[in-house]
């Protein structure tokens, strides 16, 4: 029998790749297992909360492949819980800080790896840069000037759903155009959608990615470079907000649930991306545009 090193090395396997992954989930591990015992009766916890591991992947994987936010998913989910407003927009915060960066990670290394030199991607980081500056600002005027949701969460959320899903809908049937390249007047509407975006995702804890995204595909712009933007913009606007639902001494997040959904959402932002590029992104977009649709619906007849 031949050893392992020449078996590997007959094959042209380079274990080395796989050191820095290991080694990245190791700490990743390590990090939470220490996050876990700060907690009483971990056990107890990893029973009551485990399952919410699932809610994590199953958000992040419809958020990062898609373009909508996660909190599309866990809205709806902490409403049949019955989360005061407030916790369930500072929940969803908190777990799609995991999720969406994740995802803004594994999309930024797909530009790089296969976009970074291709002109129909040439807007691909000044979309990010304007969009998510414009986004930030919209969601600090939203908490600085005191602009509240003219509605309820609940009433808000199951509009905005509706809405979102037809638009889905409307832009998925949209043909894109590769060679389309974005002009100054798309960069004056994605600076406004980025604003106001951020003030809607103040509300809801969701708006700015999915708004960016039908935009971008309304334009004609690839599918895969609109998804692309809608995840960086909308982790980097989640995070802008990490000091009031994260690290604010008064935050109403319940972290017991975003210790499991958290890691999960990681997961799922970072299995995301090769689903989007694996399935018809416009399979993806009917079949959630019309869960979206159906869960908006019910929460807005009870």
């Amino acid at each position: 029998m031949l050893p392992y090193g020449l078996i590997f090395k007959r094959r042209n396997i380079n274990l080395s790749q796989y050191y820095r992954p290991i080694a990245i989930v190791i700490v990743l591990l390590s990090a939470w297992l220490c996050w876990l015992v700060q907690f009483h009766q971990p056990v107890e916890l990893i029973k009551q909360y485990g399952q919410f591991l699932f809610l994590g992947i199953t958000g992040a994987i419809f958020a990062n492949a898609t373009g909508a936010g996660g909190g599309v998913i866990f809205i709806p989910v902490f409403s049949s819980l019955n989360f005061s407003e407030v916790q369930s927009v500072s929940t969803s915060f908190m777990i799609q800080c995991f999720g969406m960066t994740a995802g803004a990670i594994s999309w930024s290394g797909y530009y790089r790896r296969h976009h970074y030199h291709d002109k129909t991607w040439s807007g691909f980081i000044p979309s990010i840069l304007l969009a998510a500056t414009c986004s930030v600002l919209g969601l600090w005027s939203s908490q600085l000037w005191q602009l509240n949701s003219p509605s309820s969460l609940h009433t808000s959320f199951s509009l905005f759903s509706i809405i979102l899903g037809i638009a889905i809908i409307i832009s998925s049937q949209r043909r894109t155009l590769q060679s389309h390249r974005l002009n100054a007047l798309d960069y004056f509407w994605l600076a406004l959608i980025g604003y106001f975006g951020g003030i809607i995702t103040a509300w809801l804890s969701v708006g700015v990615g999915e708004l960016l995204v039908i935009y971008l595909m309304l334009r004609g712009v690839c599918a895969k470079m609109a998804v692309a933007i809608g995840v960086v913009v909308s982790a980097i606007t989640v995070w802008s907000a990490s000091s009031i639902h994260v690290f604010s001494s008064d935050t109403h997040a319940l972290f017991e649930l975003v210790l499991f959904a958290g890691p999960g959402a990681i997961i799922g932002g970072l299995l995301a991306r090769k689903l989007a590029l694996f399935l018809p992104v416009k399979t993806l977009k009917l079949f959630f545009s019309s869960w979206i649709i159906l869960t908006g619906g019910v929460m807005l007849t009870n």
